[in-house]
């Protein structure tokens, strides 16, 4: 089964940045980090202290909901810190590499045995290894529930946000980790896994002759590449459903997984934005948990930028001595913009991006590459029901109305207007064009949370 989709709302915006497809390797950290609040839906309990040496493999925390999820490190070495939050919620746990030492080496198949795998087999392998937490579920995007047999799978391989990673640029080198990955999510549902590709480039043969797996081919602008929009338009979401979704570069290190038993110890990110030099926006190798100005170094060409993991549309502020997070794939630097500008939205805007046309570069310059710094270009004002955000999301909702339902916590509402089958970053774009400042995606966001504690 296979099909070609095309979207035609969204909009493609040129971002100053780009990166190259040059690969560097960087994997010489000797400090990592390890970031137990980035996955969604656990209670992390410690099964390690400060000072304690430990082998790449060894458990560093487990679910205290279900003990059967462990977290291994990567690496052997030392627990250098462990770093508690508020209320002694688990941040961060930092280790110090060890040049040499023991890796664990776990069950694991023959690349061409892992179709014929048992489900209990397999989830037993990904919840003791921890690369579970690689496979998020719909709706609310946690972790998955291991107990849970989802009516489909989903392998995003073509987020076409600006600077998303691009997997025709990694699957060289690791087509046999990928098919493997795909045999082991096969597994995982009485349903179809359904692996979406970018059908306006050319594909590698990895993924367009895929083996056991549903191949879609969406085009047209962004967020065409966004999860929601595969699922809408393929197999949609109904209250009670449960469809699970997966990075077809996560689906590489399942894969890896699978076929050696090691813990994958390095992971590909690509780093772009305006706030880089040429030569430093490509993609990079490295271990997990490497800091990211370390691998950056003296590529990051300002006195004062902002860093952010994730695409420049939805991702997350962070630290420059950060760690490179268990979920990252992309990392945009871009300029801090404190200028003020003469005369603001009256001043002629020759060089400045907006789709309102209230600028002659909007009609003249369509397709000019915009170095866009972090301003907001304004204050935050009061929302305007406005109907002009519904041609930037693809999907089949109102989203003045499902915003308002969302500001006003009407669940009932929300669900009624399809929240179910929507992710915060479906709505980047709107926070994009609004003219009000809205921040959609935190909004969607606190109501999908809210769903989350009320229950369906």
């Amino acid at each position: 089964m296979a099909s070609n989709i095309e979207i035609k709302q969204g909009l493609d915006v040129n971002i100053a940045g780009a990166p190259s497809n040059e690969v560097a390797e960087y994997t010489s950290a000797k400090v990592i980090s390890i970031y137990p609040g980035e996955i969604e839906g656990i209670k992390p309990r410690l099964d390690i202290r400060e000072g304690d040496k430990i082998a790449g493999g060894d458990v560093l925390f487990f679910d205290k909901k279900n003990p059967a999820f462990k977290f291994r490190s990567p690496f052997a070495g030392t627990v250098k810190a462990i770093i508690f939050g508020p209320r002694r919620s688990l941040q961060e746990i930092k280790i110090t590499v060890a040049s040499r030492g023991a890796v664990d080496e776990f069950d694991h198949f023959y690349p061409d045995a892992v179709i014929e795998g048992e489900r209990a087999e397999i989830i037993d392998m990904l919840q003791d290894s921890g690369l579970l937490a690689l496979i998020r579920k719909r709706p609310f995007s946690k972790m998955v529930d291991a107990s849970e047999s989802p009516k489909s799978i989903f392998v995003n391989a073509m987020a076409n946000a600006p600077f998303r990673a691009d997997v025709n640029a990694i699957i060289p080198g690791n087509e046999e980790a990928f098919q493997a990955g795909l045999d082991a999510l096969t597994r995982l549902t009485d349903g179809m896994v359904h692996l979406c590709l970018d059908g306006a480039v050319e594909n590698s043969a990895a993924l367009t002759d895929a083996a056991n797996v549903a191949v879609h081919r969406f085009s047209g602008p962004h967020p065409s590449g966004n999860t929601s929009t595969h699922i809408h338009h393929i197999d949609p979401i109904a209250p009670g459903d449960v469809v699970w979704t997966i990075s077809a570069l996560n689906v590489v290190q399942i894969g890896q997984f699978m076929i050696t038993g090691v813990i994958p110890q390095e992971k590909y990110v690509v780093a772009a934005g305006s706030g880089l030099e040429a030569g430093s926006a490509k993609y990079y190798k490295v271990r997990i948990g490497t800091p990211i100005e370390e691998f950056l170094g003296s590529g990051m060409n300002g006195a004062e930028l902002r860093v952010i993991s994730g695409d420049v549309f939805s991702g997350d502020v962070t630290p420059a001595d950060a760690g490179v997070g268990y979920h990252d794939t992309s990392i945009c630097v871009l300029p801090e913009d404190r200028e003020r500008h003469f005369m603001g939205w009256l001043a002629s805007g020759m060089d400045r991006f907006s789709t309102h046309r209230v600028y002659p570069s909007s009609v003249l310059k369509k397709d000019a590459s915009w170095k866009m710094g972090t301003s907001r270009r304004g204050s935050l004002r009061a929302m305007v029901l406005t109907g002009i955000y519904d041609k930037y999301v693809p999907l089949d909702l109102l989203v003045d109305y499902l915003t308002r339902a969302c500001l006003a916590k009407d669940s009932d509402e929300a669900i009624e207007l399809g929240i179910l089958g929507v992710d915060p970053e479906d709505f980047a774009l709107c926070s994009v064009v609004c003219p009000s400042k809205t921040d959609f995606g935190a909004i969607i966001k606190r109501g999908l949370d809210q769903i989350e504690e009320e229950g369906i």
